[in-house]
């Protein structure tokens, strides 16, 4: 799905275009990143560069990241709203208790879509697994922003009707990734360690 330098504007998946202007190097530098050392060096970031905008040949492998992501029966119950209207990110600064990184460069509304997880269970179960894959989906795209140097922001605080207001959609949301370029780089915070983290039984 990745392909190398020799890809072309026809062969694009995300988002289908005539045309795009991608530096091929620099796709390929972050292919070959170290998926440890992705997620070691990830950190959340509130302070975005306003004024250097997301390419859109990393949006496309963002979105090719997230489609990536394991779900359940492969039904890909989950949607993406990717937010470019300005009146749009301000009411979701709104709905997300008014948390001003919100109104990011890159603003993604990862929502649930029970109704693509044709599987015979209960409508409960259905749920279950669509916010199961919506939020694989949103990891994988944070972890894909943070492999081409963008840094994010995941916010799970959010008024689920007011976003689907601002949406004009009939989906859930499970959350929202702000994505951008860092003013600064930040280091990553220590974490619990393993050893109070992983229970053996």
């Amino acid at each position: 799905m990745f392909a190398g330098s020799h890809k072309t504007s026809q062969d694009l998946l995300y988002p289908k275009v005539e045309e795009a202007n991608i530096d091929f190097e620099e796709v390929d530098e972050a292919l070959r990143t170290n998926i440890f050392n992705v997620m070691l060096g990830r950190r959340s970031q509130r302070k975005f560069d306003e004024t250097k905008p997301v390419e859109d040949s990393k949006m496309e492998m963002i979105f090719a990241a997230a489609d990536t992501a394991p779900t359940a029966g492969g039904f890909q119950g989950f949607e993406i709203f990717n937010v470019k209207r300005d009146e749009i990110k301000i009411k979701l600064v709104e709905a997300a208790n008014k948390q001003p990184y919100v109104n990011a460069p890159v603003v993604l509304v990862f929502c649930m879509n029970p109704e693509r997880v044709r599987m015979n269970f209960p409508q409960d179960i259905l749920k279950k697994f669509s916010l199961q894959d919506a939020t694989l989906a949103a990891a994988y795209a944070q972890l894909a922003a943070h492999a081409l140097g963008l840094s994010s922001i995941w916010i799970g605080m959010i008024d689920e009707i007011k976003v689907m207001n601002a949406l004009e959609t009939k989906y859930t949301p499970s959350s929202i990734l702000c994505i951008g370029y860092p003013r600064k780089i930040l280091q990553p915070k220590s974490k619990r360690s393993l050893i109070g983290l992983i229970h053996e039984i």
